[in-house]
């Protein structure tokens, strides 16, 4: 933990002459950042493989930083001295004070009550921003197994159309893949889908029992979490387009070959 704190201590001094007394929130954010990078490989290899263990790999080597970030904030020594930490600010409050010490320092409304107040409303917005994406990921992918299903009957219509035999194919090779999911499953994902995204309000919760630092980390790291999945996202929806572009303009030469040479 020593080592930590001589880490946040020294990127406050570097921010100091520009942020002043809340140099060291500065550095918190800062450093969440850096550990976010550092495990940025992870978290795109865990959106590429789509399974739950390699989805909590990232939160989990995460804990022990979190964890840290907690004691290093709420130890009065560290390493056997007196822990600087505890006396620097974010604008009024302390990055060790709590929200329940907050509200007897003047209030909800009072100076470092509003500091809690502008944190609790980042991670609620965090937290709606991560909901919608939830509910939106959800919608497509039922709008997918909807498509699935239908891909047999859409299968037969272009066969008989004349269509390219590898785009049938394709169809059916969608189809096969869907059908190992059941009915009970897909309904279970959907709800699923509808719920997980809600728990990221509970870092409400934990922001107001945790000294502000750890809040700090907290809306920090959710925020890059949110941001983090809508780029790979958005990433892998270009890298469909680009892919999908030239088997269209395939189908579309060999259906005008057929045309043609009919006529």
């Amino acid at each position: 933990m020593s080592v930590f704190t001589h880490l946040v201590a020294e990127l406050g001094r570097l921010l100091e002459p520009v942020l002043a007394q809340s140099a060291t929130a500065a550095a918190i954010v800062l450093f969440t950042v850096l550990v976010r990078l550092a495990l940025h490989p992870l978290s795109r290899a865990a959106f590429r493989g789509a399974t739950p263990v390699a989805g909590c790999l990232p939160v989990l080597l995460q804990l022990p930083v979190f964890f840290v970030m907690y004691h290093a904030f709420s130890s009065a020594e560290v390493g056997g001295k007196a822990n600087e930490l505890l006396g620097h600010r974010l604008f009024a409050a302390p990055l060790g004070s709590r929200w329940t010490e907050a509200l007897g320092e003047g209030g909800l409304f009072g100076a470092q009550g509003l500091v809690f107040l502008g944190l609790f409303a980042a991670i609620a917005v965090v937290a709606a921003w991560s909901a919608v994406r939830g509910r939106r990921a959800a919608a497509v992918a039922a709008e997918a197994a909807a498509a699935a299903a239908a891909a047999p009957k859409k299968a037969a219509a272009a066969k008989k159309a004349g269509a390219p035999k590898r785009a049938g194919a394709g169809a059916g090779a969608g189809a096969g893949v869907m059908a190992e999911v059941s009915a009970e499953q897909q309904e279970v994902m959907r709800k699923l889908g509808g719920v997980l995204p809600l728990l990221s309000f509970g870092t409400l919760i934990t922001a107001a029992v945790v000294p502000l630092a750890a809040g700090l980390y907290l809306v920090t790291t959710t925020a890059w979490s949110v941001a983090e999945r809508a780029w790979l996202q958005y990433r892998k929806e270009r890298a469909q387009e680009r892919s999908e572009q030239p088997a269209e303009q395939a189908a579309e030469q060999s259906v005008d070959g057929g045309v043609r040479s009919s006529l």
